[in-house]
């Protein structure tokens, strides 16, 4: 029997799986940081910060002490930025019972290292941690989640019974969850959608339309698979719920921070002016910056990514990044996918 659950990360993310959770009828404790008023949540049963409007549930509550809430849980929720990963992992090490199950929730690449979220968890809590490690990805907005409109996700693990376990902790009536063994595959879907996404949003705030935002989806699940692919990765996965479908909702949704972030660049506004409009973290800007490297160093061809870090990082146009990529040497459409053949 679960008698806890500890979701780390009291951002609009966490609080919605503390709200999924809750409505499960399990006991939660939402952990967070002072500042973010986390505490408030118990009082007010709602987060006004990350996820006005929700009511969390009464089963669910909220500290500002790690200690007290991993203190008995079954089950800790990794629901921090990527880039805060390794830093709250080292200081949950020591709470941690050696039985307890770990979920992240995190989607991008640690910038130092270019590793992705089970590998860091690996390398902070060692190796024995992957048989209880699973990840949680898919097409999942915050604010719908909490309001249980229907959502459907992948949790994969390298273990078939931490797999299912995790399965049956999140399914309910509004939110389906498949499994699947590839870790690294579900891992880096959710990380390189973030980058499309950006590059989508720049194009929307140049003024451009659905055959572009069409175009670059497409054009980049080939250069996410490519990637994917070199990483470990199984090729099926990516065109699954933690590929194709989170990709399709990142770069479509109004709810993306990484659109909205790009939409601001497209608009005029420098990266960093952009972040701070947004005032949330946006993935998808330090994983593309570390992804541009990687496919450097690999010399993987991926020329999405390319122009989104020129425009982020290197300042340029995002109008000559777009006639770029329309002025690249011709090429058949399915060439470099694996598998098919391009005879005619």
């Amino acid at each position: 029997m679960i008698r806890k659950i500890c979701i780390l990360g009291a951002g609009s993310w966490g609080t919605a799986l503390a709200t999924l959770l809750g409505k499960n009828e399990y006991r939660v404790v939402l952990w967070g940081r002072e500042e973010d008023g986390v505490e408030q949540i118990t009082t007010l049963r709602e987060n006004r910060r990350f996820l006005p409007g929700v009511v969390v549930p009464d089963t669910v509550t909220s500290t500002t002490d790690m200690a007290q809430a991993i203190d008995g849980a079954d089950w800790v929720v990794l629901s921090v930025p990527s880039q805060a990963l390794r830093t709250v992992l080292q200081q949950a090490r020591e709470f941690l019972r050696p039985d307890t199950y770990l979920i992240n929730t995190a989607k991008g690449l640690e910038i130092s290292t270019g590793m992705r979220m089970e590998q860091v968890t690996e390398d902070v809590l060692g190796a024995e941690i992957i048989k209880r490690y699973a990840v949680l990805s898919g097409p999942s907005h915050a604010e719908e989640v909490g309001r249980a409109i229907p959502t459907a996700v992948t949790v994969a693990s390298r273990c078939k019974e931490t797999a299912f376990l995790a399965q049956d902790l999140f399914m309910s009536p509004s939110f389906r969850v498949y499994t699947n063994p590839d870790v690294a595959g579900v891992e880096l879907g959710g990380a390189l959608k973030n980058i499309i996404a950006l590059a989508t949003g720049v194009a929307y705030g140049l003024g451009y339309g659905d055959n572009t935002m069409a175009a670059l989806m497409t054009r980049a699940l080939t250069e996410i698979i490519r990637m994917g692919e070199s990483l470990g990765g199984d090729p099926r996965t990516f065109i699954g719920l933690s590929g194709l479908g989170d990709l399709v909702v990142t770069c479509g949704s109004r709810h993306s921070r990484n659109r909205r972030a790009g939409e601001l660049i497209g608009q005029g506004l420098s990266l960093d002016e952009a972040l701070e409009q947004i005032g949330m973290v946006v993935e998808g800007a330090p994983t593309c910056r570390i992804v541009h490297k990687m496919a450097l160093q690999e010399g993987i061809e991926m020329p999405i990514t390319r122009a989104c870090y020129q425009v982020l990082y290197e300042n340029r146009d995002p109008r000559e990044a777009v006639l770029y990529l329309m002025q690249r040497q011709r090429k058949n459409e399915t060439e470099d996918i694996g598998g098919l053949s391009t005879d005619w």
